[in-house]
């Protein structure tokens, strides 16, 4: 049975041409965006940041519900063939209750499998408050392996640290230290980081956690389940180039729509994907 983060519809009505739609609440879901670029090269991605109404890890469940459904909804009204949420509050707060239009997958399910498999035994989960009070990862976690111990923290100031770009500063480090503690003094192996802001601090938090803690982001094993249920769907891209549908985009392209433009932004986001972006500015309300 597939999990509330994985649901697909027929395929009939969509073309193995459209492009996947990505949308996240900033800048974090674009290293979602790299992992699909690199296990995908030959599909178009159309990306939503809703960097007007960020953070959503501090936003209650129905805001998260009604930002989401206007995403999705933006998303399919220009003509994408799949979604992925790679949004950690989204996944865990909305998809749950998203009626399935097409195949549709977040980025908890992934990311704790990968991290499951990878664990001794103790698991902690880093994420913002909403993921974190909603137990998505640590429920994920225990219906893979029921005898892991999960331990979780919020770190709600990990997501304006990226967004100011002082990722890998004594600031960031200072504040790295401070929320993994607690985590570290109770022995864990293996640390989810459960925002996908969080993967722009891996150096520090690897340098915190130290060697003998493995850390887990969800964007390759998103990836890879992408990837895997394109093309079992008959919807994965042909390697050839071709024309790229509705959008008119060449296969192998991104197009990225942000609802608020920033020089923050734009940084943060040619760091990620290491090149030149483009934004077209859009309302999605």
């Amino acid at each position: 049975m597939a999990t509330p983060e994985e649901r697909s519809s027929p395929a009939a009505d969509r073309a193995p041409s459209l492009p996947i739609g990505v949308f996240d609440s900033g800048v974090g879901g674009l290293t979602v965006v790299a992992a699909l670029r690199e296990r995908l090269p030959a599909e178009s991605i159309l990306y939503l940041g809703d960097t007007a109404r960020l953070p959503y890890g501090t936003k209650s469940p129905e805001t998260v519900l009604r930002y989401t459904r206007k995403n999705v909804e933006f998303l399919l009204a220009r003509g994408v063939k799949a979604v992925v949420v790679a949004c950690n509050t989204a996944s865990a707060l909305a998809l749950p209750h998203l009626a399935a239009e097409l195949p549709l997958w977040g980025v908890i399910e992934p990311g704790a499998a990968r991290a499951a498999a990878a664990s001794a035994g103790r698991v902690g989960v880093i994420a913002t408050e909403s993921t974190i009070r909603s137990d998505a990862y640590a429920a994920a976690l225990r219906r893979l392996r029921p005898e892991l111990e999960v331990l979780s923290a919020a770190c709600p100031l990990f997501v304006p640290l990226v967004e100011e770009g002082w990722t890998d500063d004594e600031i960031a480090e200072a504040v790295a230290r401070r929320y993994l503690a607690p985590l570290l003094g109770a022995g864990i192996d293996t640390l989810v980081l459960g925002c996908t802001h969080y993967p722009l601090l891996r150096p520090v938090l690897a340098r915190v956690a130290g060697p003998e803690v493995a850390l887990v982001d969800s964007a390759s094993a998103v990836a890879d389940r992408v990837a895997r249920d394109l093309a079992e769907a008959g919807l994965a891209a042909p390697a050839a180039a071709g024309p790229g549908a509705r959008l008119g985009l060449p296969r192998g392209e991104l197009h990225a729509c942000v609802t608020d433009t920033t020089e923050r932004f734009a940084r943060l986001a040619h760091q990620i994907l290491d090149g030149d972006l483009t934004f077209e500015l859009v309302d999605v309300t």
